[in-house]
């Protein structure tokens, strides 16, 4: 006798009818890319990138003026130049503000009270020195009792050359100052 042949059970395979296409897994081209499918129209940014765009598209300049160069500043803000399209907006407390505009001539007395105000001003914090006088002393470097730039009590991050210079200088020093905050955001981790 010889014995009977044994056939293989094949598995079960569920049988779902309408549903297997909707239940078929599908293939991804990039696994980066997977949110693009799921979700339409949802961008994916890092956060330091979020936070470098909000600082740079927000700047609450503190102004600080010393001589001529304040009027070239008051300028600056009026609704000929129109800051506002920045989102640069002036604030006259230190506590509230994120960069301080150093405009004229720095003296030796006055040193500390820039110190001061400086180091009340919440980080991240950046200085522009806006002016010959406030950037090396200008036509006053002979005097001992000018400080010979401001950069010798805090950090500068842009200097607006000019005596006095015109508002679309500081304009320009603040469109520098973003492309800075946009490249900080590189450095951070």
């Amino acid at each position: 006798m010889t014995q009977p042949t044994a056939h293989p059970i094949p598995p079960y395979k569920p049988d779902y009818g309408a549903e297997a296409d909707r239940l078929k897994p599908i293939d991804l081209p990039q696994p980066r890319a997977a949110y693009k499918m799921l979700l339409p129209g949802v961008m994916q940014v890092p956060a330091d990138t979020i936070l470098a765009i909000s600082r740079k598209s927000s700047l609450w300049p503190m102004t600080f003026g010393l001589a001529c160069c304040a009027i070239e500043m008051m300028g600056t803000f009026m609704s000929n130049h129109d800051l506002d399209r920045f989102g640069i907006v002036p604030f006259a407390s230190p506590r509230q503000s994120d960069v301080i505009i150093i405009s004229g001539t720095v003296t030796k007395k006055m040193a500390p009270a820039i110190k001061l105000i400086y180091e009340q001003m919440p980080n991240p914090k950046y200085v522009i020195s806006m002016g010959a006088c406030a950037t090396n002393g200008g036509p006053y470097t002979e005097y001992d009792r000018v400080l010979q730039g401001v950069d010798k009590i805090i950090p500068v991050d842009i200097y607006v050359p000019g005596c006095p210079p015109r508002p679309e200088s500081l304009i320009d020093g603040f469109i520098r100052l973003q492309e800075k905050i946009m490249e900080e955001k590189r450095m951070v981790g």
